[in-house]
């Protein structure tokens, strides 16, 4: 079993509004779930009007279909129109070959 973890930043420039910007959110969250069949939230930011922190999260059998599926999710989001994708990390790991009080959060170096 592989975990895929994917933390990025949208600027949404035409927002006005929090209302706005949580329909971007709302709109892309949803779609990504039902696209590619992962988790999907926002993680930060929630107050900021203009601004997104997202995370994804992917489990599949290998490494590669892991890679896939945010190779396909991170070529969506350098083409979305309703937002500029600011920053995106990454990572692939195995959660058997972690310490047991390893905290997940510290794969992708987010607090």
């Amino acid at each position: 079993m592989k975990v895929g973890l994917l933390h990025f930043e949208l600027r949404i420039d035409d927002a006005r509004s929090l209302k706005d910007k949580r329909s971007v959110v709302r709109s892309l969250r949803d779609r990504l779930h039902r696209d590619h069949l992962v988790s999907v939230a926002e993680v930060g930011d929630q107050q900021v009007w203009n601004r997104a922190q997202m995370g994804v999260a992917v489990v599949a059998e290998t490494a590669s279909r892991v890679t896939d599926v945010l190779d396909r999710i991170t070529r969506k989001l350098e083409s979305l129109q309703d937002a500029q994708l600011a920053d995106c990390q990454r990572d692939i790991f195995d959660p058997f070959d972690l310490p047991a009080d390893t905290p997940l959060w510290t794969l992708i170096g987010r607090p």
